[in-house]
């Protein structure tokens, strides 16, 4: 991958572990919460639900790489249907959380390390929700020309749409108090990004759905194989 990846996965790690772990800790729970973080908790928690629609209703006997997996949400979930999961997200203090929430799970295992590491096999399938936003146009296709080569069945992420919202909403800068603030999102040209998918890199794409919710707007792509 190239600098670019590596420098805004390290500002991803500092982020998640030393700037805003209790805020993102209380988001992904199920504690009170109102305003834009409200709108950013139901957006998440519609987006999971739509990826978990996608994959099948049973997973027994197949892996899957939940790739950037925060809290472990979606990786629980995936788990309960009886598949094997390997959970990867760069933040220790995100694993510890999952770990608490779902470490009784026996068919989990939650990875601290990048999500993109060849070494954690081959997959049945694959699953990155909001894993590539802070990304530019080139590392989210050469991330998902590397996963694409492992997986089986299918290979599901989100991105940011580019849309004159989501511009505005990111230029305010109000998604969290300036500390806790994250590195930017990149909204990326949905028309240019399935473009360069298809016929930059020959793969199928299948369903897709945008998710907006007051400040959350995040889009979800299927790639099949």
């Amino acid at each position: 991958m190239s600098a670019s990846y590596d420098i805004r996965r390290g500002e991803l790690e500092r982020y998640f572990d030393r700037t805003a772990a209790e805020a993102w800790a209380r988001l992904t729970s199920d504690a009170p919460l109102s305003g834009i973080r409200a709108t950013v908790r139901a957006g998440r928690e519609e987006m999971r639900r739509t990826l978990l629609s996608w994959l099948p209703a049973d997973l027994s006997g197949q892996r899957l790489l939940d790739a950037g997996c925060g809290t472990g949400a979606l990786a629980a979930a995936a788990a309960e249907r009886g598949a094997e999961v390997v959970a990867v997200d760069i933040s220790p203090t995100l694993i510890g959380l999952a770990q608490e929430r779902y470490g009784h799970l026996r068919n989990i295992r939650f990875i601290v390390g990048d999500m993109l590491d060849p070494a954690w096999g081959r997959f049945d399938h694959i699953v990155l929700m909001d894993s590539l936003i802070h990304y530019e146009m080139a590392d989210v296709t050469a991330a998902l020309a590397r996963l694409s080569e492992r997986v089986r069945q299918s290979l599901l992420f989100t991105f940011a749409p580019r849309t004159a919202l989501l511009a505005a909403m990111h230029m305010a800068g109000k998604l969290f108090p300036r500390g806790e603030r994250s590195p930017r999102i990149v909204p990326l040209r949905a028309r240019r990004l399935r473009a360069e998918l298809t016929s930059g890199l020959g793969l199928e794409l299948g369903r897709a759905r945008r998710i907006a919710r007051g400040f959350y707007i995040s889009e979800a792509q299927e790639i099949r194989r």
